[in-house]
């Protein structure tokens, strides 16, 4: 099991102390096919939980990406701006987009653990 928490809209977040790195999920990825480009937010930028944070394209299609919690972004992948592919070779790793600062760790409670994220998606196919 790993430490990550999932979103109904398919990002995860991996918590460390009260910062949390964002991505999005391999099964997000798997559903854009390749990605292309990826737009990120601005560092200092304060996101509500739920709100739109940045975008990812990939041939197929442009998708939003939501905030899983609210915070204010501290730190942005910029190797994205060079290869976004990352996100499809390491969707959980080297493909992440964003970091925040925690405003409200009680909000990770409402984001699913890998294998409740598991059953979730595989309710989808």
């Amino acid at each position: 099991m790993s430490d990550l928490k999932f979103s109904k809209d398919h990002e995860w977040l991996r918590v460390e102390g009260d910062s949390a790195t964002v991505g999005i999920s391999d099964y997000a990825q798997e559903q854009l096919g390749d990605v292309v480009y990826v737009e990120l937010p601005e560092i200092g930028k304060q996101i509500t939980a739920g709100a739109q944070a940045a975008v990812v394209e990939s041939v197929k299609a442009a998708s939003e990406v939501y905030a899983p919690v609210s915070g204010a972004v501290t730190d942005v992948n910029i190797a994205l701006e060079d290869d976004p592919a990352l996100v499809n070779s390491d969707a959980t790793g080297e493909g992440w987009f964003f970091k925040l600062k925690l405003d409200d760790v009680a909000e990770l409670d409402k984001l699913m653990d890998e294998a409740v994220y598991g059953e979730f998606t595989a309710s989808l196919e």
